[in-house]
């Protein structure tokens, strides 16, 4: 009795933060086992087979450009399999595209036309009201496959839980303890340049912005400031910043916060495309109904205060989906009868492959395939894959071009 008295009178917020302390200090020593702190993340490297895949030609004349000495020089290993280095397949891009017959052929990012008109800024922002419906893992393997296909990438990380920043090496109590965030770069009291939140990744062409609590900061000093009436436009800030470094970047993915705050309206009326995944159940589907509903009137009061609500494109991408479950091509095909092409033609396929990556932290296109039976890895792939490549064609058709280029 006495001790169940004790357990009522235990403050909630100590045990709480107890918990939070050794699980910090958990996931921080398997960090460092996967990852020594002397040692730096690294991609690995693509045999010459997925490389082919990658620039869309065949291996025999990657093997041909190698016997030439032109471009990169393949590591030969065991066999005479030729590996190469993210950075030689950048390097095999640059030498390809000045041969290419047709511009953006091997580097498909923005471009100046002869009228004098530049592609705009292509920015994604991946939302969705529910947890667990595959948000920032749609958000990691989409900002990293458009730069592996040689678009200049940044990834924002604006969910306080950082789970995006967690699958590009950051834990961000130990490696923002000093801030960094896009907090930083939005606050309305001394905000700091967006160029000083940037981090390279360890994939070329992919640099972040990682996230962590101080992002709420937003969430709390926004309503503060509206009441004080300064004029002060919270929805511009993440667009106003993005302007700093446009110049950079050919497209901006945003994995956004699980809510509808100001952080993920801001980040809104930046896009100039929206993904909402879904996964198919009817929970799940009743949530992104609510969803939607919020984010039509909330949008809406942001569209009379002056926020700019075009779009180049908005799809729904179904995620963790089984085909073989009878209620869930059910629900697949209520959405196309609702929504007809706001609904991706490729879904994402639920894979243990996927979440097998995810324990040590990593993505597909990460993981050394070897670690997975190869009909696994291979569904899993050709599943992200058709998705990322159907946005690609988006991104595409919103710069007036045909297909991937």
């Amino acid at each position: 009795m006495a001790a169940e008295q004790r357990m009522t009178r235990d403050r909630i917020d100590r045990l709480i933060g107890d918990h939070a302390a050794r699980l910090s200090e958990r996931l921080q020593a398997h960090r460092e086992q996967l990852f020594p702190p002397d040692a730096r993340r690294v991609l690995r490297k693509f045999t010459s087979g997925e490389v082919a895949d990658l620039l869309g030609v065949k291996d025999a004349y990657l093997r041909k450009l190698s016997l030439e000495g032109r471009g990169p020089q393949p590591e030969t290993r065991t066999g005479g399999r030729r590996w190469y280095s993210p950075e030689d397949i950048l390097a095999l891009r640059q030498l390809l595209e000045k041969g290419a017959k047709a511009p953006g052929t091997y580097l498909p990012g923005r471009r100046a036309h002869a009228d004098g008109r530049e592609d705009h800024l292509q920015v994604i922002t991946v939302i969705n009201f529910k947890g667990g419906s595959g948000k920032t893992t749609t958000s990691a393997h989409l900002a990293q496959k458009l730069a592996l296909d040689g678009y200049r990438v940044l990834g924002i990380d604006l969910d306080p839980q950082a789970s995006f920043s967690a699958l590009h090496g950051f834990q961000p109590e130990f490696d923002l303890p000093d801030g960094g965030t896009l907090y930083d770069a939005i606050r309305y009291e001394d905000p700091v340049g967006m160029a000083q939140v940037i981090q390279k990744t360890y994939f070329p062409n992919l640099d972040i912005i990682p996230g962590n609590l101080d992002l709420m900061e937003f969430e709390h000093d926004t309503p503060r400031v509206l009441s004080q009436g300064k004029g002060e436009m919270f929805f511009t800030r993440v667009s106003e910043r993005l302007a700093e470094v446009e110049a950079d970047y050919d497209v901006v993915v945003i994995d956004c916060p699980p809510q509808l705050g100001f952080l993920t309206m801001s980040a809104l009326s930046a896009a100039t495309a929206v993904l909402v995944t879904v996964h198919p159940q009817m929970l799940d589907v009743m949530s992104m109904c609510q969803f939607l509903l919020m984010t039509s009137n909330l949008l809406g009061v942001v569209a009379d205060a002056g926020g700019d609500m075009s779009y180049d494109w908005m799809r729904y991408l179904v995620t963790r989906y089984e085909p073989g479950d009878g209620p869930q091509n059910q629900m697949v095909g209520f959405m196309r009868s609702l929504f007809g092409d706001n609904v991706l033609n490729h879904a994402a396929l639920k894979s243990t492959a996927i979440s097998d990556a995810g324990i040590t932290k990593q993505t597909l296109y990460e993981v050394d395939r070897s670690a997975f039976t190869r009909q696994t890895y291979e569904r899993a792939l050709e599943s992200l894959n058709a998705v990322n490549g159907e946005i690609s064609d988006l991104i595409q058709q919103a710069w007036g071009r045909d297909g991937r280029r």
